[in-house]
């Protein structure tokens, strides 16, 4: 069959082109605020299909008439209705499908539908007896609003090629580019990345995707969260922070719904699979990052102890573990995750950074950490100012282990305390 089915769920397809007609037929009909494709006594499908057409057109600049509409309805009860919302394209298309988690309650006789990332997404989580207490906080940072900003040179952003298009530098969650992820392999084990930033459907903005192959082709939940079959070999994983992320093409796929998974739990292996729709030419796992409902530029954030960087074109780019930068193509080395107050050193080039007993050069040197050593940082103050490889700060942090460094030398995710002030 070309779509996923969840045992005794309920699915709607359709082509969306009909789900427009249909959108524009009934329309003047609908009670404000409800998704118009409801029908008295009808289930959810058509207005949960309607909305993910709206979603669609909003989000998807080459929307093509043969796109599909997939309504999966995993759980419902009592007026209420939940599930996943695929707009999938043909196989072997430069496209890739597109889709959210979706709730919807009957109010009135009509379906009032939330797709991921809206604001009464997260509202109706709260509410609805159908999320589970592992997902309820999860899907409460599933609002829509991730705090974008124009960046402005913050310290910790990428040095070159921040933006979407190598250019433009967009600060995403109020320029905290933390994600708490390992990559999504196996630890202590190398995998390729064989393709740099990209979109997730191909070359366009934004650069939310990597490609991952080789090592044990197992791949693996980048952090813990709540898991969702989207569609057969598609998974997407809801994180902590208002993070998701996306796994297609895979081989062997788990079958879930909502259920929770640790860090480096087994999603599926590389592979090929294009049941949604897209290309895959030779395994990987594609890997997309999301915040609120949609993808987000990947570059400046880390994967684990390494930080992503655009290059001068889609598939291209880099990453980053110290001053040790593999192209892509190359081979990156699973550390693990980076914890949310650690950072990673680099010495510019250099073989190690100066531990000292204060926050200055004033103080004496009583140690040193090498080039990509994990630190834990407590708590940071000001001090000697210092230039490293992203930009000039008086700001120290302080160690677990009471020595003070410049944060000129590390990668936190932050410009500014990782844990607060000392």
């Amino acid at each position: 069959m070309f779509g996923w089915r969840r045992p005794q769920a309920r699915r709607i397809t359709g082509i969306a082109t009909a789900v427009l007609t249909l959108a524009g037929a009934l329309s003047l009909a609908a009670p404000a605020g409800a998704a118009a494709g409801d029908r008295q006594g009808a289930g959810p499908e058509a207005a949960v299909a309607e909305r993910l057409a709206e979603r669609g057109r909003a989000e998807t600049a080459a929307a093509s008439a043969h796109d599909a509409t997939r309504v999966n309805v995993t759980r419902d009860a009592g007026g209420w209705a939940f599930g996943t919302a695929v707009l999938a394209t043909e196989p072997g298309s430069q496209r890739m499908p597109r889709g959210w988690l979706f709730l919807a309650e009957r109010e009135g006789g009509s379906w009032r539908v939330a797709l991921e990332g809206e604001e009464r997404f997260a509202e109706l989580s709260r509410r609805s007896p159908l999320v589970g207490p592992r997902e309820k906080p999860l899907f409460a940072g599933l609002d829509g609003r991730q705090g974008r900003q124009d960046g402005q040179g913050g310290r910790d952003k990428p040095p070159e090629g921040g933006g979407p298009g190598g250019g433009e530098a967009v600060a995403y969650g109020a320029g905290d580019y933390r994600t708490g992820m390992a990559l999504p392999t196996t630890v202590g084990a190398d995998t390729v990345m064989t393709s740099g930033p990209h979109g997730w459907s191909g070359s366009a903005a934004p650069w939310s995707s990597l490609d991952f192959a080789g090592g044990d082709e197992v791949v693996r939940a980048a952090r813990q969260g709540t898991a969702y079959t989207m569609c057969r070999g598609w998974i997407r994983v809801v994180h902590d922070r208002g993070y998701a992320t996306d796994y297609y093409h895979l081989w062997n796929s788990i079958s879930t719904d909502g259920g929770w998974v640790g860090a480096g739990a087994f999603l599926g292996h590389t592979g090929t699979d294009v049941t949604c729709g897209g290309a895959a030419y030779g395994r990987h796992v594609h890997f997309g990052l999301i915040q609120n409902g949609s993808y987000i530029p990947v570059a400046g954030h880390n994967l684990g102890k390494w930080v992503i960087y655009n290059g001068s074109a889609a598939y291209q780019g880099s990453a980053m573990h110290g001053s040790r930068r593999v192209g892509a193509g190359g081979t990156l080395y699973n550390y693990g995750a980076l914890g949310l107050n650690q950072a990673v050193i680099d010495a510019n080039g250099g073989g190690h950074v100066n531990k000292r007993t204060g926050p200055g050069t004033g103080y004496a040197v009583t140690g040193s950490a090498a080039d990509g050593a994990t630190v834990t940082v407590s708590c940071s103050a000001s001090g000697t100012s210092h230039t490293g490889r992203y930009g000039t700060t008086s700001l120290w942090n302080r160690l677990s282990d009471g020595t003070w460094i410049s944060d000129a030398y590390v990668w936190s995710g932050v410009n500014g305390p990782v844990s607060g002030w000392c």
